[in-house]
């Protein structure tokens, strides 16, 4: 059994379902499965495609959310973090949680929260090798934007009893602090913004907001923005805590177009004590999985380094070599420095980055059985 003062949370990764928006931009019935099932080997000894155990599903089918909750819970995941998505015209990608997961009926089994994915959507589904890429929507919102985002997350998501609390408060995270800040215009105006979205929460009798910060130090997608004096910042803000989205956020990978997996672990553990100490708020440390971008990219190009999502692959991340990160940071969490104790892990289905939890017909159940040997199971 779980020991109750630790918690895994992982990142969902919700476009493998059809969304309107997704019709218009690649036609009826698209998702980004179809970018999985063309991936082609880009290197001699390249492992691609990957092929989902479970087939191609639709997410959105509470029937087959209800497949991964249960395998989720069975081997030790306690909450699924979703990317979530929300433009100026409103949200995008929420079938999966909306239908997939409050539609289930087990969802009680598994806590849910929401990572604001507040990046521009850009068009590398598949990306070519000609820079800059389009924007199809902008991560940029108005502040009245951002009242209608957070008032559908009160009305819809944080009176669900599966939604996520830490320390009591219901978690939501960040990925662009940079363009939260200029969705407001200034640093006062967007606290100002966060202290009346906290509240509307009061107001609703829901209690209060955790605010997590997603920091990185290395630019990943077209337009992510490195913050500096994160520290100052976030204390101006309010925020509750910090956490990491994936492990390429922090270190460059050093060779292309391969870095060893055991190699790049060992480059990333030492961050789980850095960040902890650099950080004034609790930093909840990151296990990520895997890492390969190439399905979307343009197949019939070469493969050079060009920048995501042409980037170095990691390669040999074996269920038991992902086994040994969880290690590495169990050993870390028992060292007690990290309160409450929480990790995250990348990702449970970020199929087209290489990162995913989910059974693959190489390796079946491997990478959830690896965390329920370090973690054990559900209670």
């Amino acid at each position: 059994m779980r020991r109750p003062d630790c918690e895994v949370a992982v990142y969902y990764f919700p476009n493998y379902h059809v969304d309107k928006r997704n019709e218009a931009w690649h036609g009826k019935g698209w998702s980004e499965w179809e970018l999985v099932k063309r991936a082609e080997p880009r290197f001699h000894g390249h492992d691609q495609p990957k092929e989902p155990l479970w087939g191609y599903e639709d997410e959105a089918d509470p029937q087959v959310m209800a497949r991964k909750i249960n395998a989720a819970a069975d081997h030790g995941i306690d909450s699924f973090i979703f990317d979530w998505y929300w433009y100026e015209d409103g949200p995008y990608l929420e079938r999966a949680l909306e239908e997939g997961f409050l539609g289930a009926a087990n969802n009680d089994r598994l806590k849910f929260a929401l990572m604001w994915a507040n990046h521009d959507w850009v068009d590398i589904h598949p990306a070519t090798r000609n820079q800059p890429y389009n924007t199809l929507a902008n991560g940029l919102v108005s502040p009245e934007a951002f009242r209608a985002a957070t008032d559908h997350m009160i009305q819809k998501y944080f009176v669900h009893p599966s939604y996520w609390r830490v320390n009591g408060g219901l978690y939501v995270s960040f990925y662009q602090l940079a363009l939260l800040v200029k969705n407001f215009g200034s640093v006062e105006a967007t606290r100002a913004g966060l202290d009346d979205f906290r509240d509307r929460v009061r107001s609703a009798g829901l209690g209060e907001l955790h605010l997590n910060a997603v920091v990185w130090g290395q630019q990943i997608l077209p337009g992510e923005e490195k913050m500096t004096n994160v520290n100052e910042l976030l204390h101006q803000l309010g925020f509750d805590s910090i956490t990491s989205y994936v492990w390429v956020h922090h270190q460059k990978m050093p060779s292309f177009p391969f870095t060893s997996y055991p190699e790049y672990r060992e480059a990333n553990v030492p961050d789980f004590a850095k960040f902890t100490e650099q950080y004034e708020l609790p930093y909840f440390p990151n296990v990520t999985m895997g890492w390969d971008p190439s399905p979307r990219t343009v197949q019939s190009s070469a493969y050079d380094l060009l920048g995501y999502p042409f980037t170095p692959i990691l390669e040999g991340n074996s269920p038991e070599e992902f086994e040994k990160s969880l290690r590495s940071i169990k050993q870390f969490l028992d060292e007690g420095r990290t309160e409450p104790k929480i990790f995250t892990i990348n990702a449970w289905n970020e199929w087209t980055e290489g990162s995913y939890l989910e059974p693959d017909a190489k390796n079946g159940m491997g990478y959830l059985e690896a965390i329920r040997n370090v973690f054990g199971e559900s209670k």
